[in-house]
């Protein structure tokens, strides 16, 4: 070995450049998440929270914590005995009659000093009616049961303009609560699927190819042949397979039986783990690589069209129109390769040997795809969609409220998932009976009325609605501590989700019962 390879794999696995500053020992453990580009994103972000609640400042504290750039509490009113009681972000009796959305700013920003915290208490009535434009200026938008007939004026604003942020409406009462996120349409590069890249097995590059075929078994000695990848003994055995098959694959399974008592003939000793590994990996001989077919649905997204393209300031369409051309006009109509490969058994040199191999290729390749890019667009940013470009997400959205409009997909949904569909529309009913009134406290009986006129008076409620209508009817005002501190985990992961563009939100509503802890979503 050279000593250029030896200092290129002690700088591969061992080299330290610097030690990591302070951010990065603060928020270590979400870094390994969602990485600097992530971080960067919650640190610029600029978060609005309407009421002050418990609910409200317990989804402010996981987003406080990991590094927010800034949050606004509106809220008008003071704390209520009740507050004191039940929010963790108040000082019980001392903050009785004092603001509420200025108490909680206080107590919040003493948990990161990093993240700047203002409280405004306006009315979100006179702000829709006077200053609509303030709100739209934040990055994300969360309300907390929020009046009715507010809440669809807010929804109504920010679906005007696609530009317009999200917003994230929370309803809870006792142990049942919901959540849904309204958005236009959120792209996707860092989804995080669970779903590897290719490795291209079937369609090797020249440079691996011939890397596979310059190996010669017969003459390794034992510790090199019990180090040699996995992906290399499985390119070189398709090939030997190919020479004596005519070029065909394995097809039938005898003949994929047969493949694999090929590839375990090759060991010298019973305990090579790497010919073990590539025993099992051989089903990616026969497994085509090519486009996945939810991928090649995109690249029929309307948003390609060449009206749409001329238009669209998103650098995500360009670079999926660049992708869907580099596709049709490469030899092997497949993604762009990517660097990125598995754990698998090998020593460091083998290893290395077969991660520069990749490297290079991708390099190669990522470079053509750029070249039928139309507009410039941020490196970073390229790596960053070659390396994911297997698992790239396009979500569209719809208003607040749609759901419960729809009366057909109401009664399809009470009968394929009846217990989170009453939920919901009960959530819903007590919203509506309290519509300009949060002081109304709901019977069964109007509950139940309110649901039957949102679903109609001709369909059959499900037995599981008298639970969900048990439940609102015995605690339409309770904020409970663990309702709330469940509700402020789940719902600020799908608050970073939609500020990082990374991870896939929930779609739809997401119901919680905490009565017998679960959850469940309907509505997407």
């Amino acid at each position: 070995m050279s000593s250029q390879d030896s200092q290129d794999i002690e700088t591969a696995t061992t080299a330290i450049e610097s030690a990591p500053d302070t951010k990065t020992r603060r928020y270590d453990r979400q870094l390994r998440l969602w990485a600097a580009t992530g971080q960067s994103a919650l640190e610029s972000s600029r978060v609005l929270l309407i009421s002050g609640s418990a609910t409200s400042t317990s989804i402010l504290k996981n987003l406080v914590l990991p590094g927010i750039g800034h949050f606004t509490i509106l809220d008008d009113a003071k704390v209520s005995h009740s507050d004191a009681g039940n929010n963790f972000f108040l000082e019980g009796y001392n903050s009785i009659g004092k603001s509420r959305a200025e108490e909680a700013v206080r107590l919040l920003s003493e948990l990161n000093d990093s993240v700047e915290g203002c409280a405004d208490t306006r009315t979100l009535g006179s702000i829709l009616e006077s200053h609509p434009e303030w709100i739209t200026s934040f990055t994300i938008i969360i309300a907390h049961n929020l009046d009715h007939t507010l809440l669809n004026k807010l929804s109504a604003l920010l679906w005007k303009d696609a530009k317009y942020p999200p917003l994230v409406v929370v309803r809870s009462a006792g142990f049942l609560a919901d959540f849904n996120i309204q958005f236009h349409e959120h792209t996707i590069i860092e989804s995080h699927s669970e779903t590897s890249p290719s490795l291209r097995i079937d369609k090797p590059f020249p440079a691996l190819k011939e890397h596979a075929l310059s190996l010669e078994f017969d003459k390794m000695d034992s510790t090199e042949h019990g180090h040699t990848p996995y992906v290399v003994i499985l390119v070189r055995a398709l090939e030997d397979w190919k020479k004596s098959h005519g070029g065909s694959l394995p097809k039938s399974y005898e003949q994929r039986q047969q493949f694999k008592k090929g590839v375990l003939a090759l060991k010298v000793k019973g305990d090579e783990e790497n010919f073990d590994e590539a025993e099992a990996q051989a089903y990616r001989c026969w497994t085509e690589t090519k486009v996945p077919s939810e991928i090649t649905a995109l690249f029929n997204d309307p948003a390609l069209s060449t009206e749409a393209m001329n238009s669209n300031q998103s650098p995500f369409f360009h670079l999926l129109a660049a992708l869907k051309e580099y596709t049709e006009q490469c030899d092997t109509h497949t993604l762009p390769l990517t660097s990125t490969l598995p754990d698998m058994k090998s020593d460091t040199h083998n290893y290395i040997h077969l991660q520069r191999l990749y490297k290079t290729r991708a390099e190669e390749e990522k470079q053509a795809f750029k070249s039928y890019l139309r507009v410039p667009v941020d490196d970073a940013m390229v790596d960053s969609f070659v390396k994911n470009a297997h698992a790239l997400v396009v979500l569209r959205g719809k208003p607040w409220g749609t759901f419960d409009e729809d009366k057909a997909a109401l009664v399809e949904s009470l009968s394929t998932m009846p217990k989170e569909t009453c939920i919901h529309l009960a959530l819903s009913a007590l919203s509506l009976l309290q519509a300009g009134d949060t002081s109304v406290s709901p019977s069964t009986e109007s509950i139940r009325a309110k649901i039957q006129s949102i679903v109609g008076q001709s369909t059959e409620l499900p037995d599981e609605v008298d639970d969900a209508i048990g439940e609102i009817a015995r605690a339409p005002f309770s904020e409970l501590p663990n309702t709330a501190a469940f509700l402020g985990g789940m719902v600020a992961q799908e608050v970073i989700k939609m500020i990082t563009k990374q991870y896939v939100p929930v779609r739809g509503y997401c119901v919680i019962d905490l009565i017998e802890t679960w959850t469940g979503t309907i509505g997407a």
